[in-house]
């Protein structure tokens, strides 16, 4: 567990821009409870990718007409419950950090795993997002 004054600002950082944090694994169940419409999921991190990539991306994927309805985090290494619950949504993809979910009607349609981020510019990772954006949203 990361001490809470360390991640602060990286959970700030989304939620600043409209997500909600889901800190229980209840939270979890209850965000993707009969959803209609489009839910973004992300697992947030400390690592370097996060910083210098998905978040970023996240954040420039939403300057966009097409977006999700619902924005939703929950953060790796912190709110372990709610991240282990959102990873079961999330299968047949193997556990990820960071990792970008979208959903539609309560269904995955799109997923961004960290081999797809790290290393890879947040002007690619927006763009990736907007073309899942347009398709879904």
């Amino acid at each position: 567990m990361y001490p809470p004054d360390l991640v602060a600002p990286m959970k700030e950082d989304l939620t600043k821009v409209g997500f909600t944090e889901l800190n229980t694994s209840a939270d979890v169940d209850q965000a993707m409870a009969a959803k209609e419409g489009t839910t973004l999921v992300v697992v947030n991190s400390v690592c370097g990718c996060a910083a210098g990539a998905a978040r970023p991306g996240i954040k420039l994927s939403l300057k966009s007409d097409k977006k999700p309805n619902n924005l939703t985090t929950v953060f790796a290494g912190v709110d372990t419950d709610a991240t282990e619950r959102a990873r079961q949504y999330f299968l047949p993809y193997p556990p990820s950090s960071p990792a970008i979910a979208l959903f539609k009607d309560g269904k995955l349609v799109h997923f961004i795993e960290r081999h797809h981020i790290e290393g890879r510019p947040a002007e690619m990772i927006a763009e990736n997002l907007r073309m899942a954006y347009e398709e879904y949203c």
